[in-house]
């Protein structure tokens, strides 16, 4: 029998930093306050003592700056983990993420490798207002060359941030604030989680939600509610935003043919349009409604709490919209 224990989203993230960097001496951790503070929320607290300055580097308050160090030093065969603390913070690194960490496996015919993890968290629900708040992950699906991942649970980021460590693409590996204190039973030996592969959180047989990051908790507890109601939801996490794992995702459609996206970021030109598009690719003519789209509101963040959950899904909106799309 696997023996288990029960840890937070961040220290389940500690663990595999720590499982990571004791596996491959070229793995190091670069960011603002990861040392000394032991980040933001803690989750590389105690690395510094254990690896020491030239393996947990604390870096100015230049973004820009710990992508180029992470972008030369994954050319020449080192690992970086690239914490940007708030996924705001990002637009100063876009060159070095966009422009060198994406391009450069293509553009040198696949001689130079980038295996760099870009660590960052956004979403709402902290009370962090519009600048720290905000869910910018439909930018990087577009970008070629970029592995795009959301993990939504302790189990997940523990899983996959040690596969994202051993990639040799760079990974775009987004948390969310509000999930670094959930608590989840996950194995003690080692796993692994391969990118690219979705999670079927919730079996069911009426309608598919499709769910990203904290979305997931919401869905999985408004397919609970609807459940009382006789209508029997299947909820996906896609893990992956890019590469996604279309072949489940279609698989769910074809059974229940009925589908929901569920995104904490805004619709327009959004990933979420991308999920409804594979949806009325592969299961046009299966589906008995249009694909229904749950997302955050086109608008900055607000800082007061309750105005904060009125901008993003919540239970509510979604159970709302599964009944309206089931017509009950």
């Amino acid at each position: 029998m696997t023996e288990t224990q029960v840890v937070t989203y961040g220290e389940a993230l500690g663990q595999a930093y720590r499982e990571e960097m004791l596996r491959d001496e070229n793995v190091y951790l670069i960011g603002e306050d990861v040392g000394r503070w032991g980040s933001l929320y803690r989750s590389s607290k105690g690395l510094l003592a254990q690896f020491g300055p030239k393996r947990v580097k604390d870096a100015p308050l230049s973004e820009a700056a710990i992508a180029g160090c992470a972008v030369g030093s994954a050319a020449m065969g080192m690992r970086p983990i690239a914490e940007i603390m708030y996924i705001d913070f990002i637009t100063i690194a876009m060159d070095q993420i966009v422009n060198h960490a994406a391009k450069w496996y293509q553009l040198s015919n696949g001689k130079v490798k980038m295996p760099i993890v870009f660590r960052t968290q956004g979403g709402a629900g902290r009370r962090n207002s519009s600048q720290h708040s905000q869910s910018l992950e439909n930018w990087f699906v577009n970008i070629p060359g970029l592995v795009v991942v959301m993990p939504s649970s302790p189990y997940e980021i523990k899983g996959l941030l040690k596969s994202a460590v051993r990639d040799n693409n760079p990974v775009m590996f987004i948390e969310h604030k509000s999930l670094y204190f959930a608590k989840e039973e996950i194995p003690i030996e080692e796993y692994l989680i391969p990118l690219g592969v979705a999670n079927v959180k919730r079996e069911g047989s009426d309608v598919t939600v499709i769910a990203t990051s904290w979305m997931v908790s919401f869905a999985i507890n408004a397919a609970e509610q609807l459940q009382k109601e006789g209508i029997s939801c299947e909820v996906i996490d896609p893990r992956t935003l890019w590469p996604l794992d279309k072949e489940t995702i279609l698989r769910s459609v074809e059974k229940t043919k009925h589908c929901v996206v569920v995104t904490e970021a805004p619709a327009e030109g959004g990933w979420s349009a991308e999920a409804a598009a594979v949806v009325f690719e592969g299961c046009f003519q299966l589906l008995k409604k249009p694909v229904t789209r749950v997302t955050g509101m086109r608008t900055g963040i607000p800082y007061g709490s309750v105005l904060e959950m009125q901008v993003i899904p919540n239970e509510e909106k979604i159970v709302k919209a599964i009944r309206n799309l089931l017509n009950k």
